[in-house]
């Protein structure tokens, strides 16, 4: 049985024409998407890393507050100590949202840093007036061993020193970073 050419022909550019569309709302579906990811620690490692950070302080002999946030800024994790500072609970937030928005805008890894890199703003101090920003020893940028992208702060607040809290934070980080895969 003979087939005619031009039905062949028609199917041929029928089913190509199919794909073509197939191929190209795919693409476009995909391109068009709105969704945007972001990565974070989980709440259990994060209230894990500031339970840590408690702890370590409290076996120096400093009760303080430690708080995670997470890449919004927003508090993903607060532990207190048992006798801590009224301050700490603001400051300690704030020394981690520092540490997480500065660490990610000028590649620091620590409030000391940003201090010692001179990252505290114009000599007006306009930096120091939002409200969220606290230029002061205690805060770690908590980054993705891998890629080194950022995951949030970690900030303490409460001991006889900044340099106090950030060695607690510090120590908590360094405890907990093979798990910021």
């Amino acid at each position: 049985m003979r087939q005619n050419p031009r039905s062949f022909l028609f199917v041929a550019m029928a089913t190509g024409a199919f794909a073509f569309s197939s191929m190209t709302a795919r693409a476009q579906s995909v391109s068009q998407s709105h969704i945007i990811t972001s990565q974070k620690l989980d709440w259990s490692t994060a209230t894990a890393l500031a339970s840590e950070a408690v702890r370590i302080c409290a076996a120096q002999g400093y009760s303080v507050t430690a708080t995670v946030v997470d890449t919004t800024g927003h508090e993903q994790a607060v532990i207190k100590g048992d006798t801590v500072p009224l301050q700490s609970l603001s400051v300690s937030y704030r020394k981690a949202y520092t540490a997480y928005s500065y660490g990610l805008a000028f590649n620091k890894n620590t409030t000391s840093e940003l201090i010692a890199a001179g990252v505290t703003g114009p000599a007006n101090g306009a930096l120091n007036t939002i409200p969220e920003v606290l230029f002061v020893p205690g805060g770690v940028t908590l980054r993705r061993t891998s890629n080194h992208a950022i995951l949030g702060g970690l900030g303490v607040s409460g001991a006889p020193g900044g340099d106090k809290d950030e060695a607690c934070a510090l120590h908590a980080v360094e405890k907990f970073r093979n798990t910021f895969q």
